[in-house]
């Protein structure tokens, strides 16, 4: 039992991932900011990651470095060290030097969050989703965290220890109308979830999926995908927090933060039976 009379077992809840290394994409703001709080919360050293910068072809603003750099400060205010790393998921390259600047600043990586999205150019009916428009969705959405997870994978193959959290949606559950390559990508990345579980259980690394639905655009952490799927369905966004809350069974909108709580426990020891998983942290909306 430790000197102040707490068991090791509370000790640990306290601060779950202490001593670990957790790099977090599309960390600038939203769901990315939301899960870096958590992690830093629980003890975590973080290496954020994001784009920082707009890009061609998605039709709304993404994260700023900005943004980036106000949710690298949050973490630090709550004791973790922080690395933030301006860099493309598109691009190997820098996704690979990304996390080797990382072993080089903490020494190891023991965790992986892939919540770098986008979830436009949609709002179309498949047969008019361009070339071009069906390429970029599939590159950021799924290709993205594949090629992360290539990156990480082999540190935590030799550590034989690991976690994985990939945020799909309940999009890679069920379908959407005119969000068909969104819907593609993230059940596609469920697919590559429970593949990537198989592949690497052998050597203690798990792989789990997140399926967050309808999440509320909280404007701490700058979040306006709801607004953006809003605007691609043609819906009013004067009325649309609304809308969305009525299709959820739980008659609330679910937060940032609640999703972040779901990522924290998956890459923490209190789920370490828990591999190929895809949880919905939904309001129920799948159940139906």
């Amino acid at each position: 039992m430790p000197a102040d009379g707490t068991t090791q077992w509370s000790a640990q809840r306290a601060a779950p991932l202490e001593g670990r290394c957790v790099i977090v994409t599309g960390a600038a703001r939203g769901l990315g900011r939301a899960t870096a709080a958590a992690l830093a919360d629980a003890g975590a050293d973080l290496v954020l990651l994001d784009v920082a910068s707009d890009l061609p072809g998605v039709g709304y603003p993404l994260g700023t470095a900005d943004q980036l750099d106000h949710t690298a400060e949050l973490a630090r205010k709550a004791g973790a060290g922080v690395l933030t790393v301006q860099a493309d998921v598109r691009d190997a390259a820098a996704v690979e030097a990304a996390v080797e600047v990382a072993i080089a600043r903490f020494g190891r990586v023991d965790g992986l969050v892939n919540s770098a999205g986008i979830v436009a150019p949609s709002g179309k009916i498949a047969h008019e989703i361009t070339e071009a428009e069906w390429q970029l969705m599939i590159d950021v959405d799924l290709h993205g965290s594949w090629r992360m997870v290539r990156a990480v994978a082999p540190h935590l193959v030799r550590q034989r220890s690991g976690s994985i959290v990939n945020v799909s949606s309940t999009a890679g559950l069920v379908g959407y109308r005119h969000f068909a390559g969104y819907v593609t990508a993230k059940h596609a990345l469920v697919g590559l979830t429970k593949a990537c579980a198989l592949d690497y259980a052998p050597y203690g690394v798990r792989v789990n999926a997140l399926c967050p639905g309808s999440i509320r655009d909280d404007p701490a952490l700058d979040g306006r995908m709801l607004a953006e799927v809003a605007r691609c369905l043609d819906v009013p966004l004067a009325g649309h927090e609304q809308l969305f809350t009525e299709s959820q069974p739980t008659n609330r909108l679910v937060e940032a933060a609640e999703v972040a709580a779901a990522a924290l426990w998956l890459l923490s020891e209190g789920s370490r039976h828990v591999t190929g998983t895809a949880l919905p942290v939904d309001g129920g909306f799948t159940i139906r």
